[in-house]
């Protein structure tokens, strides 16, 4: 089987807001991006707190297994709804939060809110993560059409979040999917995906010569897009490719 490496960048800025409420974290095999909500500096804390949580109940030598990822977004939301118990100042903050794992052979992604995961494959989108707001609910009734998310008046109301006072409902990858060379994968806020269509996506991965290169190229996109209200927007980039087969499999992740 051919050994597969994996190169990540990453990029997260405030936009045109007074801070940044977005939070990212990766290492070997785990990828994250969350975006917090809340206000007063409680949607920081919600996002930080999620991805660094998730960093410690998923030790790195954890089974690439649903359930895992189940268990982990479970425990997660318990050491949350624990910090807003005793920040009473902070008992409304929540966050998005959407995850990639890895083994090195296959991968599993999870999300919840409206941050997103991408991959693709051989020059199109594989698969990309369905909303949980009002305006991806109204697409799947019938009455909204899919690239009309974008501009929906209601594409900002969650149903689902982490924080919330019920127990956290993500939606996860139906089976591991087995990697190959050349994919790729983006996990990205509302403020990134919002001005970066997946057309776009696309013609600026065939061109890229770098997870970075793409990077930059969406959001040059992104950056002649920009409105007075400008979101925070955080994107991380993962390319697998593949090394010689005598060095044995590699997670490794370089800017």
């Amino acid at each position: 089987m051919t050994a597969l490496h994996f190169q990540t960048a990453v990029l997260s800025m405030a936009g045109r807001r007074a801070d940044n409420q977005d939070a990212y974290c990766w290492r070997d095999g785990l990828w994250l991006v969350a975006d917090g909500l809340g206000g007063h500096g409680g949607g920081a804390v919600a996002a930080r707190v999620a991805v660094e949580t998730f960093l410690q109940v998923l030790p790195p030598e954890c089974p690439l297994e649903s359930q895992v990822l189940a268990s982990g977004i479970t425990a997660t939301a318990a050491v949350l709804q624990a910090y807003q118990q005793s920040h009473q100042a902070l008992a409304g903050m929540r966050t998005t939060l959407a995850l990639l794992m890895s083994d090195g052979r296959q991968a599993l992604w999870l999300h919840l809110g409206d941050s997103r995961v991408y991959g693709f494959r051989a020059g199109r989108i594989m698969f990309q993560t369905a909303d949980h707001s009002v305006a991806q609910a109204l697409v799947r009734a019938g009455d909204v059409a899919p690239e009309a998310v974008r501009f929906h008046e209601d594409r900002h109301r969650l149903l689902r979040t982490l924080g919330d006072q019920y127990p956290p409902r993500p939606t996860l990858a139906e089976a591991p999917l087995a990697l190959l060379p050349d994919d790729a994968f983006l996990l990205c806020t509302d403020g990134f995906w919002e001005a970066v269509t997946e057309a776009e996506m696309l013609s600026t991965l065939a061109e890229a010569s770098s997870t970075q290169d793409w990077l930059d190229r969406m959001e040059g996109i992104l950056r002649t897009r920009q409105l007075p209200d400008q979101d925070n927007y955080t994107a991380l980039t993962v390319w697998v490719s593949a090394i010689d087969p005598s060095t044995g499999p590699t997670l490794s992740s370089d800017r």
